[in-house]
């Protein structure tokens, strides 16, 4: 707790930014049904299809005549939760492996990086079209496919602070009590570790959102009819003289990007000893 009230006492102006906006996604994913005024699927008129923002469609309407200002709102809950739960699996997967890495080290630490080094070698996005294309357009699919392409991330950074902790004094002490590795490695070792993994899971969160909407925009990801920030600018792309049907969905992937990584910003100053004097 007084870790947090410090970090929310630092004058950092944008990590305070960052945090106003993501919460206020975050409030917006959780009570889109109520702030809605049209329902994201069902409420079609094609009577007033391409019809451009005004006081009843804030954000106009689509090919279909439907609310883009509600497709917004509901799609928020969709883009945001793909990019969470894809940062927490890559980062549990992460810290597993990369701490069992580093701990054990030899010939165990060579295989498994090497694995780790493997999946890095491919290019991100163009692995994950594979992986999602191969399994099947959806969002579970294009979960899967961008965690496979994250962990790595996590495992070597994980990996590099198991390294350099598990010489220091207090963890021989407790080798020396007999505690079991199991215990020391979860214990003693990855809690120190949590810093740095939470400042690269918070800057990856903006990263995870960007790449399930080009999934989605690039047709691997969401499906039609479902309302989603990266299917609705191909929508647009396709209409493009319309401008508002892209142009709300980016606005609202770059403000959450750029709020996550706002907070990214805000965490690793905290963290780091010389930056906190100079913040």
């Amino acid at each position: 707790m007084n870790t947090l009230k410090q970090l929310f006492k630092q004058k950092n102006f944008m990590f305070k930014l960052g945090i106003v906006i993501c919460a206020a996604w975050i409030l917006v994913a959780i009570f889109a049904p109520v702030l809605a005024p049209y329902h994201p699927i069902t409420d079609q008129n094609i009577a007033n299809r391409f019809q451009p923002p005004d006081m009843e469609h804030l954000f106009g309407t689509d090919s279909l005549g439907r609310d883009v200002f509600s497709r917004v709102l509901y799609g928020s809950r969709i883009s945001i939760t793909a990019g969470i739960v894809t940062v927490m699996i890559s980062f549990g997967v992460g810290i597993l492996f990369g701490g069992i890495s580093g701990y054990l080290g030899g010939i165990a630490d060579d295989v498994m990086m090497r694995f780790s080094e493997m999946v890095q070698s491919f290019p991100p996005l163009i692995l994950a079209m594979v992986i999602a294309a191969a399994l099947g357009p959806n969002i579970s699919n294009s979960i899967f496919a961008m965690a496979i392409i994250w962990w790595p991330n996590y495992a070597r950074l994980t990996r590099s602070i198991v390294i350099s902790v598990k010489e220091n004094d207090y963890v021989t002490a407790e080798r020396i009590l007999g505690a079991s590795h199991l215990r020391i490695l979860y214990k003693e070792i990855l809690p120190n570790s949590i810093g740095s993994m939470a400042v690269m899971s918070t800057l990856d969160l903006g990263n995870a959102i960007l790449m399930f909407s080009g999934l989605s925009f690039l047709g691997l990801g969401v499906q039609p009819p479902m309302a989603e920030w990266g299917a609705m600018v191909s929508d647009g792309v396709l209409t493009f003289n319309y401008w508002w049907i892209s142009t709300f969905p980016g606005l609202a992937i770059f403000s959450v990007a750029i709020g996550a990584n706002f907070i990214g910003d805000g965490l690793r100053d905290y963290l780091d000893p010389r930056m906190r004097k100079r913040v």
